[in-house]
This record gives structure tokens, C-alpha cells and sequence, in this order.
């Protein structure tokens, strides 16, 4: 077990949650750009190293779980509004006093993401949900302070989210010291599974991360340093 990986994998999450309150209530653009960024970088590694590496295995069925996962995530999404990937879509008539739903899809989405990393040598996938992770925790803030949740509150549920992706690379690694199976028999249907959330994720961050779903100069530069950072790691 990489213990980097787990502090990269709960900070990021925690300080992309908590930094809702040292930036300016308006940071609609800022976070547009930082969205377009980790889009094109998930896609980018999902298409160079986890598609590859999972389509090499001999399982015929490996579709299967990359639809599977696909469709999961839309089913999430539906509990979370498109928290995953960094909308915030709250209104006054949907406010309630504790939004649930929102609260356990992202946990059990970030879950099942950090599940795959026990197999080793996943440095790509730890760093593209670190990345992705940051606006879906400063969204899930903002949700929380819309909803008028007070801020120690909100700090004990972004440390839970945060936690989330850490403890499924935690129990898959236990599970892989403590049975005789190992978790690297399921590895490549959880890794599909996880190509299959990023696919959806990724793909809905490029085309909702600007009006009318039109590039322009600053998101462009955004897309192709996401793109250029997953190629660097790929030749590197």
C-alpha cells in the first residue's frame, strides 16, 4: 500500500471542499476551466493506460462492465445532479434541510473508484480522481451551504467524502492480504467498471463545461493541458 496515494487521494478532496470558503462566491469561470482540465485528462488516461491495460485481459465480458459502469454512473447521477463532475443545480424550491442523496452517491461513487488502485502501480488512475475529485467537493460544499448546513457540518461531510476513495483502496488491499481469492481476480470487471464511470464523467465535463457546448480560447488551453499532462505521463 502506497500511503502517498492516500494522502493525495484525501487531500485533494478535502482542500477542493473546504477552499468554498477563501474563494469568491462567483467562481462560475475559475472552476469551468479547472473542469475542462481534469475532463480532458481523465479521457485522455482512460483512452492511453486503463482501456488498454483492461482489453488485454483475456475475459471476453470486459464490455460488459464498462457499460455496466457507464450506466451505473447515470443512475448515480440522478441522487446527485451532476455533482461527480462540478455542477451545482440548486434552487429554491429544491432546497431541503440535508441533501441525502447527493451525500451517498458521491461517497459510494468515490468508493467504488478507489477500490481498483489496490492492484499497484495505478499512480494515472490516483491522480485522475485526485483531479476530479477537487470540483466535485467544491460543488458539494456549495450545495451544502445553499441548503444552509452550518460550516463544522459541512467540514465533518467533505473529511467523509474525502475519506471515501482512501477506504476502498484500504479494504480492497485488506481483502487482497486477507483471502485466498485476492482482489486481482475482480481486478480488470472493476477497472471496467471504473473506465465506464470516467467515460461518462469525463465526456458530460467536455461538453457542459461551457454555454451553448462552444469552445473557446480558454477552455481550448485547458483541454490540451489536460490532454498534454496524460500524454507526458504516457511517454514518460
Amino acid at each position: 500500500m502506497e500511503y502517498w496515494q492516500l494522502i493525495v487521494l484525501f487531500g485533494s478532496c478535502f482542500l477542493g471542499g473546504i477552499s468554498i470558503f477563501f474563494f469568491r462566491k462567483d467562481a462560475t469561470r475559475d472552476l469551468k476551466l479547472l473542469l475542462s482540465f481534469s475532463g480532458a485528462y481523465l479521457f485522455a488516461i482512460t483512452a492511453l493506460h486503463l482501456m488498454p491495460d483492461v482489453f488485454r485481459s483475456n475475459d471476453p465480458n470486459i464490455g460488459l462492465y464498462v457499460l455496466g459502469g457507464f450506466l451505473f454512473q447515470v443512475v448515480l447521477e440522478q441522487l446527485s445532479h451532476g455533482i461527480e463532475h462540478g455542477h451545482v443545480h440548486a434552487h429554491e424550491h429544491d432546497r431541503v434541510a440535508f441533501p441525502w442523496g447527493i451525500m451517498l452517491s458521491l461517497c459510494l461513487h468515490a468508493f467504488l473508484e478507489g477500490m481498483p488502485i489496490a492492484e499497484g502501480h495505478q499512480n494515472e488512475l490516483v491522480f485522475g480522481i485526485a483531479l476530479h475529485h477537487i470540483p466535485a467537493a467544491f460543488a458539494l460544499a456549495s450545495v451544502l451551504l445553499q441548503n444552509h448546513v452550518r460550516k463544522n457540518v459541512i467540514i465533518i461531510l467533505l473529511l467523509v467524502f474525502a475519506l471515501m476513495a482512501p477506504l476502498g483502496y484500504v479494504s480492497s488491499s485488506v481483502i487482497s492480504h486477507t483471502t485466498s481469492i485476492g482482489i486481482s481476480a475482480y481486478f480488470d470487471k472493476m477497472m471496467g467498471i471504473v473506465i465506464g464511470i470516467f467515460l461518462h464523467i469525463s465526456t458530460t465535463i467536455l461538453f457542459e463545461s461551457s454555454v451553448d457546448h462552444h469552445f473557446n480560447r480558454r477552455k481550448l488551453i485547458a483541454v490540451l493541458g489536460g490532454v498534454g499532462v496524460a500524454l507526458i505521463g504516457f511517454f514518460i
